[in-house]
C-alpha cells in the first residue's frame, strides 16, 4: 500500500478503461468496506473475451471503470456486519448486482435484469491492488488453492449454466466448436455429463488440451473435408448436441449444418453486436432443431466452486502478467499466445 505524499491517503494501482483502445494504469484511493462489504486483494484476474471487446469498443462499458470480473483474491478487511467471512480467506467473486424489482428479477431470472451492473463493466473490477464488494458476492475457496485456478470459477459458473440449458443426455454425440478457455470448460462438463465429445479447433495445442479435457476426437476446421470427417464420428447422423463456443457467425451456421434431427444447439460464444448468421429456416423446421442462448451464471457460482477440484483445469495453461504489464497481457490475449491470460495485481 502506498500513501499520497501530501495528504497521507493510501493509494492503489489499477487498470482503468478510458475509452475504446485506451487503458491506463492509474493511482486510486484505497476503498474502505461498508458494513456489509469486504475488501480483498485480488491475486489472479482472468482476461475474458468481454474485456477484449470492451477495449476494442464492441461491448459497452462505463468510461473510467476498472476492468476485471474473473476474480480470485484474499480478504484483507471486513465491514462491521460481516460474520461468515474472515480476513485471510481466499475467495472468488460472483460479479453481478441486480435491481431485484424488475420483471425478470421477480420471475427468478436475475441474470436477465436490464438494470444489472457488473464488476469490471459498470462497477470497478479486479484489475486493481484492492477491491471492495458486497460480502454476499464472495465465495470462500480452499486456502491452498492456486489463485489462477480460483479465477476460473466465474467462467466455469457460466459454463455450468450453459450445460443446464443444453440438458445433455449421456451416451450421445456432441460437438464443441472452439477450444478457447470457454470451449475447454464446456468440453470438460459435457464429458462429465456423459456426452461423446468432438471438438473443432484450429490451434493444435488447444486440440490437444480438448482431448485432455475429455473429448474423444478433435478436428481442424482448416481441413477442406472437416465437416464430413466430423459427421463420420456420428455414423453420418449428425450431432445431437452442438455448442458454439467461438462466438462467430460461421460457427453457428456450422452448428446447424452438422446437427442431427431433433438436436439441441447452444449459442455460448459471444458474437459482436450487429453480426448476423445465415441459417436455413427449413433445416430448423425439418430437423426439429432447438436453438438455445445462454447468458452469465445464475445461481451456479457455488456449484462451480465445488467442481474446481473435480475437473482437469490444470490443462488450461495460463500466461500470468503483473498489473504493470497490462498492455502486454491484453496483446497476448488478442494474439492467443496462451490458453488463458491472467493478471496478478499484487506487487511481486
Amino acid at each position: 500500500m502506498r500513501y499520497d505524499v501530501s495528504y497521507g491517503v493510501p493509494r492503489l494501482k489499477a487498470v482503468r478503461f478510458e475509452r475504446p483502445g485506451v487503458l491506463e494504469l492509474v493511482d486510486l484511493r484505497v476503498p474502505e468496506p461498508g458494513p456489509a462489504e469486504v475488501r480483498l486483494a485480488p491475486l489472479a484476474v482472468g482476461i475474458c473475451g468481454t474485456d477484449a471487446h470492451i477495449l476494442d469498443g464492441s461491448f459497452p462499458a462505463r468510461s473510467g471503470v476498472v476492468l476485471g470480473h474473473e476474480i480470485c483474491g484474499r480478504i484483507d478487511a471486513l465491514g462491521k456486519d460481516v460474520r461468515d467471512l474472515a480476513v485471510g480467506d481466499l475467495v472468488t467473486v460472483e460479479p453481478h448486482l441486480y435491481c431485484g424489482t424488475c420483471r425478470y428479477c421477480r420471475l427468478g431470472h436475475e441474470h436477465l435484469c436490464p438494470e444489472k451492473r457488473a464488476f469490471g463493466v459498470h462497477l470497478d473490477g479486479g484489475m486493481a491492488e484492492q477491491l471492495v464488494i458486497p460480502a454476499r458476492l464472495a465465495y470462500r475457496l480452499p486456502a491452498d488453492l492456486d489463485p489462477v485456478i480460483g479465477c476460473l470459477t466465474e467462467p466455469l459458473a457460466c459454463a455450468i449454466h450453459a450445460l443446464d440449458r443444453l440438458e445433455p443426455r449421456s451416451g450421445l454425440p456432441a460437438l464443441v466448436i472452439g477450444a478457447g478457455p470457454a470451449g475447454l470448460l464446456l468440453t470438460a462438463l459435457a464429458h462429465a455429463a456423459g456426452l461423446i465429445v468432438t471438438v473443432a479447433e484450429f490451434d493444435p495445442e488447444r486440440r490437444a488440451a480438448a482431448l485432455a479435457m475429455g473429448a474423444v476426437a478433435t478436428i481442424d476446421p482448416a481441413l477442406p473435408d472437416w465437416r464430413a470427417a466430423a459427421l463420420d464420428n456420428t455414423g453420418g447422423a449428425g450431432f445431437d448436441f452442438v455448442i458454439e463456443a467461438a462466438g462467430t457467425t460461421a460457427g453457428l451456421e456450422t452448428a446447424v449444418a452438422l446437427s442431427a434431427r431433433r438436436a439441441r444447439l447452444l449459442v455460448y460464444g459471444v458474437a459482436r453486436p450487429g453480426e448476423t448468421a445465415a441459417i436455413p429456416p427449413y433445416d430448423v423446421y425439418a430437423k426439429e432443431l432447438t436453438i438455445l442462448g445462454t447468458a452469465l451464471n445464475p445461481f451456479t457460482h457455488l456449484r462451480a466452486v465445488g467442481l474446481l477440484s473435480q475437473l482437469p483445469l490444470h490443462v488450461i495453461k495460463p500466461g500470468v502478467f503483473p498489473l504493470a504489464a497490462y498492455a502486454e497481457a491484453f496483446a497476448a490475449q488478442h494474439e492467443r499466445r496462451f490458453m488463458k491470460v491472467v493478471i496478478a495485481p499484487q506487487p511481486a
